[in-house]
């Protein structure tokens, strides 16, 4: 299939799907935070005010999503891509379906254990899905579009959260989000019907059945790929900026530098736009020039010098200012991400690689709530906690650097 001469919105199509799924995923990871604070919801859960209860709905998932995405993601490997992205998708919708009705702790907890886990392969089966479907000059246009899932779903999650909860009810929430889960299978079915894709084991040979003993075989030299282990450290540093970003930025600004809800109401979109435009205009430069290593690291870079800046800066326009050109660059920096992993692994592993890059960078930086927050109790300053985060990025930019020459 000549890919490089198909541009056509028929062949940007199965993007653009992926790229709903992962809105669809992501406002099924956040919109639980929305319930945190409604009374009702926390007395249905027999937890009151227990927020350390309430953290660990959001963390066991994080855990979970991570486990799943690093051990589970090489199912995409053995079976259809495909049908596998239908099969997960599918489990979301029944999942939040039963979180409608569940109505205490315990419950609601495995439910969202079971989520992470049927969420995790979702970034690693897009990427293979990307990896089949487009050509080397077309991959990072097309992983940018599923990856601006994420900008697009913090964008939109919470306010359709917010809005059902306060029309209707907790349940209903949950209802909402299942009731999008099977329209997006619908689009799946429809959208996906004409696309040819094969088992990533089958890739090397034609009508040649490569068994999971294979894959084992080339799963153990993909354990020796030294350029895909850099990557997979960097992105820790790079998930540690996103869910930092997400988690206690908002906090911050309205408890340190003045914010109050209103305010923050009307800029807390900005960085996320300025995230989104990055994605964006970095997918195109990266197909363009195809220096993905060093926009990929320079893009981190730059992230963490804007969030100190955003840290040292007084002025609220200048804080929103720094805060949304550190999230532009991230952004910028995080389009060529899933096309650099493409050039340090073989096709023959693509889910297995997508799954442990994904999972180990989001299993570990989901810790970095925890620890930013306990930097801010340990030592009175929110600054002290954001720096943290800085630094962190900036120092994780650095693992790159002997990809520089070559990707």
């Amino acid at each position: 299939m000549d890919n490089e001469a198909k541009t056509g919105i028929k062949h940007w199509t199965p993007a653009i799907i992926l790229m709903i799924c992962v809105v669809l995923a992501f406002f099924d990871k956040i919109s639980i935070a929305v319930l945190f604070s409604d009374a009702a919801f926390q007395q249905a859960m027999g937890i009151a005010q227990d927020k350390a209860k309430l953290g660990w709905l959001m963390t066991s998932f994080l855990l979970a999503y991570g486990f799943s995405s690093m051990f589970l993601s090489f199912l995409g490997d053995i079976f259809s891509p495909k049908k596998m992205l239908f099969w997960s998708v599918a489990s979301w919708g029944v999942l939040m379906i039963i979180m409608g009705f569940t109505k205490d702790y315990t419950g609601m907890l495995i439910l969202r254990v079971l989520l992470g886990l049927a969420e995790g392969p979702l970034f690693a089966l897009a990427y293979t899905i990307v990896k089949q479907t487009y050509t080397d000059r077309q991959q990072a246009r097309a992983s940018t579009m599923f990856l601006l899932g994420t900008p697009i779903g913090a964008f939109l999650g919470f306010p359709i959260t917010a809005f059902v909860l306060a029309h209707y009810d907790w349940h209903s929430t949950f209802f909402v989000m299942g009731a999008m889960t099977f329209l997006v299978l619908a689009l799946i079915v429809f959208g996906l019907r004409n696309l040819e894709l094969k088992r990533t084991v089958d890739l090397d040979g034609v009508g040649k059945r490569v068994n999971f003993r294979t894959h084992l075989s080339n799963t153990k030299a993909l354990m020796k790929n030294s350029a895909f282990w850099m990557l997979c450290v960097f992105n820790i540093a790079l998930m540690t900026y996103l869910w930092g970003l997400n988690s206690w930025v908002p906090s911050y600004l309205i408890q340190d530098k003045g914010f109050n809800l209103k305010e923050f109401g009307i800029y807390s979109s900005l960085p996320f736009i300025a995230m989104l435009i990055g994605e964006v205009v970095g997918a195109v430069l990266s197909d363009k020039i195809g220096k993905r290593a060093i926009q990929v690291s320079g893009g981190l870079l730059i992230a963490g010098i804007f969030m100190y800046l955003m840290v040292i800066a007084t002025d609220p326009i200048m804080v929103i200012l720094a805060m949304s050109l550190s999230a532009m660059a991230w952004g910028f920096g995080v389009s060529a991400v899933f096309a650099l992993l493409a050039r340090v692994t073989t096709a023959d592993v693509g889910a297995t690689a997508g799954g442990i890059f994904n999972g180990l960078g989001n299993f570990a930086s989901a810790a970095a709530p925890v620890v930013i927050g306990a930097i801010v109790m340990q030592t009175g300053s929110f600054n002290i906690g954001i720096t943290f985060l800085a630094v962190f990025a900036v120092i994780g930019s650095f693992f790159l650097l002997p990809l520089l020459k070559r990707y």
